[in-house]
């Protein structure tokens, strides 16, 4: 029953009383439990939602979304239609690719770059890492040294006017946002 009061929007009673006359046109002799009884069994029903440990490496998927704020400013614009500068806050994730699950958030002001918000989202990750994918504005050096520092592989497409900061005759190790760039940078000239 909790079920049809959740998809009709309906309350207790009025879902018993639906119930009752939809078994009535389907013809099915079965009895629907009242609100009482349902109430009473609720308030004992114990849900426990497993937490699934992971053994295996994630691949954990980054970003972030807007979160509006609303408060006086907001009452004031429809009050008077005085515009106000929009406060508004960032949700930043990191999210598993397979299982659809939260592995880290963070809530910053509206002036924190994705980029910087980066190693709070891994800290909060215990699993090993395999892999970490976002977007343009996670191509920074320190993000993918965040990401080598975890020992994953970052997948962050590079932003159009991204520079090589690394020569290849250099004699150090080549960073790997320079060697994505150079991976970038052969397939573009061989597709033109």
């Amino acid at each position: 029953m909790g079920k049809i009061q959740a998809v009709f929007h309906l309350p207790g009673r009025q879902a018993e009383g639906f119930l009752e006359s939809l078994f009535t046109l389907m013809g099915i002799e079965l009895a629907v439990p009242d609100h009482t009884t349902l109430c009473r069994r609720l308030s004992k029903l114990s849900v426990k939602l497993p937490v699934v440990p992971k053994d295996q490496a994630v691949h954990v998927v980054v970003d972030s979304t807007g979160l509006k704020v609303y408060g006086e400013g907001e009452w004031k614009v429809r009050t008077h239609g005085v515009g106000k500068r929009r406060t508004w806050c960032k949700l930043h994730l990191g999210v598993d690719s397979e299982s659809g699950e939260i592995l880290g958030a963070v809530v910053t002001t509206n002036d924190m770059a994705d980029c910087e918000v980066l190693p709070d989202i891994l800290e909060q990750i215990d699993q090993p890492i395999e892999q970490v994918s976002g977007d343009g504005v996670y191509d920074t050096k320190g993000c993918y040294d965040t990401i080598s520092q975890r020992g994953a592989k970052a997948i962050i497409p590079p932003c159009s006017n991204a520079k090589i900061q690394q020569r290849a005759n250099s004699e150090t190790q080549p960073h790997p946002r320079d060697e994505n760039l150079r991976r970038r940078n052969s397939a573009q000239s061989r597709t033109t």
